[in-house]
């Protein structure tokens, strides 16, 4: 809309008079807001700057040490022990009368003392926020060390932005070489026979005693060089580097209200959905979020992956990709009926409300113009290989109208598809449905989502809505912070009225959405990215299912960690649906720690494995309860572990990365990660618990999201943990593997986890009185 207004504000015509200046000074009056809006964000930004880098203190804070300061020295007294006197000593003379110099000497003191107080403030906050042994504390055993650090825990501070504890988290520390590959050979015990695990043995001491340590070393001296030792590699090599389909592999998705659709109104729902990003923005931008924190702790989790989350883009390249973002943007892109648009969400400054977003997205429903030759299916090159998608790029879209709209997508805040079908638990098959919903969701049509954008918007015919999210730029809680925050606005904040409309009125005025014009001289690469696209999508096969026997409330009644209990009950469904155990990935989170990511949580231990083979061979209950109790203390001190900086995944993987830059070979770092992951697990938090009133309205419970298989032959199994009575689980595979069946997977974990609570339920008493050690002091601490 900027690039119209300035082209109508300003019209001339040459007569033989001499030049007709014509001003339009509506057009002139809304670039003027534009730039009062664009003025406004960047002083907010500047000031924002000041307060984090102050902070822990405050800017009025070097007031009160200045008015400290002179009153002392008003009393005759010198604080400074003479360092005034000094400074005022290599001031110039020449103009300054001594009272003005010794002002300025003040101030000059005063300035240095308060930025050492802030130093000193901040390198508490560190020590303190490097502390972790609070995780490991169990009920009755809390150590003295704990107690004063709860005591002088940093809750005092002052109320901080989104990003004020970004320079005070400590940086993820190198684990011990030892330590590492101790732990490793203790995960993959009880995955390898007698002889398998003594040639694993000699491998790893023969890689720490020769090669490992001289890894090691370069790795330390990263560590200490950078911010984060394994975050800008892991995006580089896991992420970026990679040139398979980012769609079903990479990509996740996150879906709607399980029971609940605010409205069946498809224009209204995008109305309102899009309002909630852009105020979820704006929130951003100002940094008026509350830093996220670890469960139930005060303890601050690293923002940084909020920085990237609109605006952005991943671009395709021949080796590897960029990630690619703008400061701001004012538009979003619209995909519908093979048709792309650019809507502007602001007009003169002023965000649009969510009755006129409607207004626009219902003009482009009504839109009935066809799509351009080539154009309908054009999203297909972001759902292909990654290499045909960067040569198609550089060859036909680096100039020209084609350059221009895929600018526009580029740099939308985010992309929007209004899809033709209608999703969601309904019909006669609520459960083959919710099946689609998840196959929609993670591929669609394999060319109506922009998989390269940070994430995709889908609102479907019915006002269902879901989303897709590209993965190298941020983790799955990130974006479910995101989700959460939308649904609850668009439900409860910013409602709709009794025939499912958006609220609020809609200026006439405003110009039609801008159809984005293609010009496509070759669609064979479009069809080949769509052909790769399709059998990859049509090999997918996708369940999801609401447990709802019990949720954590029963469970947390036994003193067990839901996700421990639902990590060994996946374990105990694995081995009666395969018939043996596997490598087992639980994704963990390391942002305690500053630009942290994520860390491997390896489920399947000795414990969890003696505690399934004891249950399926029939041995006493009691035995069972007992070496549940184990497996489950077991897996959360791992949990721990991998959250605090010492797992073993990451540690291995910038290992073999040194290895690969220094260009030598190890057996050792090549067997291991190379390593199938064929049971991928990962739980979607649920953060903002405060945005959903479920006691009153119990309907409006979230789905949750889910992801791919990662291994040919294996199972992807996501799950949320919704209220106390609930598990929502998402199982992926492939139909193209005999030996997987999402549908059997599911009916495997639904009968694992009543087995195991019919277990632990036999002797409550019993239960109880084990005080499981599992559950951490935090809780009560914090």
């Amino acid at each position: 809309m900027a690039e119209a207004h300035q082209a109508v504000a300003f019209q001339f015509t040459i007569t033989p008079e001499g030049i007709d200046l014509q001003l339009s000074y509506q057009a002139l009056n809304q670039i003027y807001l534009s730039g009062v809006r664009s003025w406004k964000k960047r002083v907010s930004r500047m000031r924002n700057r000041v307060i984090k880098g102050v902070y822990p203190a405050s800017p009025s804070s070097w007031l009160f040490v200045v008015i400290a300061i002179l009153a002392t020295m008003y009393m005759r007294s010198d604080p400074s022990m003479g360092l005034i006197t000094k400074i005022q000593q290599h001031l110039p003379t020449s103009h300054c009368k001594s009272s003005g110099q010794t002002m300025v000497s003040v101030l000059v003191f005063s300035t240095l003392l308060w930025l050492s107080l802030i130093l000193a403030l901040r390198f508490c906050l560190k020590l303190l926020l490097s502390y972790h042994q609070w995780m490991f504390e169990q009920h009755g055993r809390v150590s003295n060390v704990t107690k004063v650090w709860v005591v002088s825990r940093f809750s005092t501070f002052r109320k901080p932005l989104l990003y004020s504890y970004q320079t005070s988290l400590p940086h993820l520390p190198v684990p011990a070489i030892r330590d590492t590959l101790s732990r490793y050979l203790q995960s993959v015990r009880p995955l390898l026979t007698d002889p398998e695990f003594k040639r694993m043995t000699k491998l790893a001491n023969h890689f720490e005693a020769n090669l490992g340590n001289r890894l090691q070393r370069y790795l330390r001296l990263k560590a200490l060089w950078a911010t984060n030792y394994v975050s800008d590699w892991w995006e580089e090599y896991i992420y970026l580097r990679s040139r398979c389909p980012l769609m079903v592999n990479s990509n996740y998705y996150g879906m709607d209200f399980l029971y609940v659709t605010p409205t069946p109104v498809q224009a209204a729902r995008a109305g309102n959905t899009i309002t909630a990003l852009l105020l979820y923005r704006r929130k951003v931008n100002r940094e008026e979020l509350k830093p996220v924190r670890s469960h139930s702790t005060v303890i601050p989790l690293c923002a940084a992956q909020c920085e990237r989350m609109f605006n952005t883009t991943r671009t395709p390249g021949v080796e590897t990709d960029v990630l690619q973002h703008w400061q701001d943007s004012e538009f979003v892109v619209v995909y519908h009926k093979g048709r792309y648009f650019r809507l502007w969400v602001y007009r003169a400054g002023r965000l649009l409300s969510p009755r006129e977003i409607e207004h626009q997205m219902q003009r482009i429903l009504d839109d009935p113009s066809p799509p351009k030759p080539g154009e309908d299916k054009l999203g297909a090159l972001t759902a292909g290989d990654r290499i045909p998608w960067a040569q198609m790029r550089k060859q036909y879209f680096s100039s020209g109208i084609n350059k221009r709209s895929l600018d526009a997508i580029e740099r939308a805040a985010f992309f929007v598809t209004l899809d033709e079908e209608e999703q969601g638990m309904r019909g006669e098959d609520p459960a083959g449905n919710l099946d689609r919903y998840a196959k929609s969701l993670l591929h669609g049509k394999c060319y109506d989502r922009w998989f390269d954008k940070s994430f995709s918007i889908v609102i479907y015919k019915n006002g269902k809505s879901g989303l897709n999210a590209e993965h190298s730029w941020a983790d799955a809680p990130t974006v479910a912070h995101l989700w959460e925050y939308t649904l609850a606005t668009d439900a409860f904040q910013l409602g709709y009225t009794e025939d499912g409309h958006c609220k609020g009125e809609v200026d006439r005025s405003l110009p039609q959405p801008q159809r984005l014009v293609w010009d496509i001289p070759s669609e064979a690469q479009v069809c080949s990215s769509l052909a790769v696209a399709q059998a990859l999508a049509d090999d997918v096969d996708c369940h999801v299912f609401p447990f709802r026997d019990f949720g954590k409330g029963r469970i947390k009644k036994l003193r067990i960690s839901p996700d421990a209990y639902i990590q060994i009950g996946l374990q105990l469904a694995y081995y009666r649906d395969r018939g043996g155990f596997c490598l087992t990935y639980e994704a963990s989170m390391t942002r305690l720690f500053r630009e942290g990511r994520t860390e491997t949580v390896r489920s399947c231990s000795n414990e969890s494995t003696a505690f399934v083979k004891a249950l399926e061979d029939g041995e006493a209950e009691e035995q069972c309860r007992r070496l549940f109790r184990l497996a489950s203390e077991r897996h959360q001190n791992l949990y721990r572990m991998a959250m605090t900086g010492a797992g073993i995944d990451r540690h291995l993987f910038c290992l073999y990365v040194v290895s690969k830059y220094l260009g030598v070979e190890s057996p050792f770092l090549k067997e291991v990660l190379s390593e199938p992951w064929r049971l991928s697990t990962s739980q979607t938090p649920v953060q903002q618990m405060e945005l959903f009133d479920l006691k009153n309205h119990p309907d409006f419970i979230s789905l949750g999201g889910g992801f791919g298989p990662v291994a040919d032959d294996g199972y992807g199994v996501s799950y949320i943990i919704v209220g106390e009575d609930m598990i929502n689980f998402h199982v992926s595979s492939k139909y193209s593997c005999s030996d997987t069946d999402s549908h059997r997977f599911g009916a495997q974990i639904s009968k694992a986890l009543q087995d195991i609570m019919t277990l632990l339920s036999a002797d409550t008493k019993t239960s109880l009185s084990s005080k499981g050690a599992a559950q951490p002091q935090a809780k009560k601490l914090l």
